[in-house]
């Protein structure tokens, strides 16, 4: 080999490991710090940078985007003497490498450490109960002592976060049974509201359905009895202007006895006591239409052949019987007593007629309760 040729090559070797002594290429979102002699000299930023060879070293290679640190379940006891497993996430940036890297050994060490004596502390004044229900508190508080301390570390604690609080196995039973019957609780008592407010609809809804009933029930009876009235006077208007007399009363008397049988109160009928009275002004008419003669007539005929004497007789007569006197073995009075027979067959059947039907409408009627 020649040897300008050796020489050649090992200057070409040295100028190589120089260039690549010399150049550094820092990533995005690196950062690194550079010493000299073994003192800081400078902190590399991203992109193309020089160095001197033998010189200059790099020391430390930092990340400056936010990193997410997940601590192991530490013991922390509350206020009332229960023990509880606390796991918290942190989120931090570094904002100064140069501080991260020489003011503190291994930060995520002093994090870690950190977070734990201040969640003692912050958890110490607290209950169980305050702990399980006091989180954003508690992050805030821990957020504000960890960027209060770590700031001089050159690091910035962004946001801290409790991932988990592990009670006791016995406080958790305590817990379940307790929310099992709290839950029960609301449920009966929703239970219980709900029955009475379907109470409360439902006797609101019967009062209205009674009370319309009554109204309804009141105008009908108005109505009824509106109209039972216009009827009686319609009635008591023809009469008095026919000028029925008192034979045509009773003979409509007699005609309503069947409609008093077939009334809703059928178990039993009651004759009225004027019936004989009916008959017998019936009976009166029928004798008097047999022979031609009204009662007025037959009067003044008396009166014209007995005199002053037989008038107080008929008057005595007219009081007690109610119709003049008929002689015995007279034509008049064999037609009155024949009158009087059929107006009773009539009667009797009339009466035999409607217990019949009462007594069909008994039968035929269910059984009341």
């Amino acid at each position: 080999m020649d040897p300008v040729v050796i020489p050649i090559l090992v200057a070409a070797i040295v100028v190589v490991f120089l260039v690549a002594a010399t150049v550094r290429i820092v990533p995005q979102a690196r950062r690194y710090n550079v010493e000299r002699f073994g003192r800081y000299r400078r902190t590399l930023q991203p992109g193309l940078n020089f160095v001197l060879p033998v010189a200059d070293r790099i020391n430390t290679k930092l990340d400056v985007r936010e990193q997410v640190y997940s601590s192991d379940p530490k013991p922390v006891i509350t206020e009332d003497n229960l023990v509880v497993n606390i796991d918290t996430v942190l989120y931090y940036q570094i904002t100064d490498p140069r501080a991260a890297a020489y003011e503190v050994a291994d930060y995520l060490q002093a994090i870690d450490q950190l977070t734990v004596t201040t969640l003692r502390n912050v958890i110490g004044s607290m209950d169980l109960e305050g702990t399980l229900t006091s989180r954003e508190e508690i992050n805030a508080r821990l957020r504000a002592v960890l960027d209060d301390a770590t700031g001089k570390w050159g690091i910035r604690v962004n946001r801290v976060e409790i991932k988990a609080i592990d009670p006791p196995n016995t406080i958790k039973e305590a817990m379940e049974k307790q929310m099992r019957a709290e839950r029960d609780k609301r449920a009966a008592i929703l239970h219980a509201e709900g029955e009475r407010q379907a109470k409360i609809l439902t006797a609101e809804g019967t009062k209205q359905k009674d009370i319309l009933e009554a109204q309804g029930t009141q105008q009908a009876m108005i109505l009824r009895a509106d109209g039972e009235s216009k009827a009686v006077e319609l009635v008591f208007q023809a009469v008095h202007r026919n000028n029925a007399d008192a034979k045509v009363l009773a003979y409509k008397y007699l005609e309503t006895l069947p409609d008093l049988a077939r009334s809703d109160n059928n178990t039993f009928w009651v004759i009225p006591g004027e019936l004989t009275e009916a008959i017998r002004t019936v009976s009166t008419a029928f004798g008097d239409r047999a022979t031609g003669t009204g009662p007025q007539n037959g009067a003044r005929r008396e009166d014209a052949d007995d005199g002053a004497a037989d008038t107080d007789t008929d008057a005595y007569d007219k009081e007690h019987v109610g119709a003049p006197e008929i002689e015995p073995n007279s034509t008049l009075a064999l037609d009155a007593v024949a009158a009087a027979d059929e107006a009773a067959k009539q009667a009797a059947v009339a009466v035999s007629d409607a217990k019949a039907e009462a007594e069909a409408a008994g039968e035929t009627r269910p059984p009341r309760r």
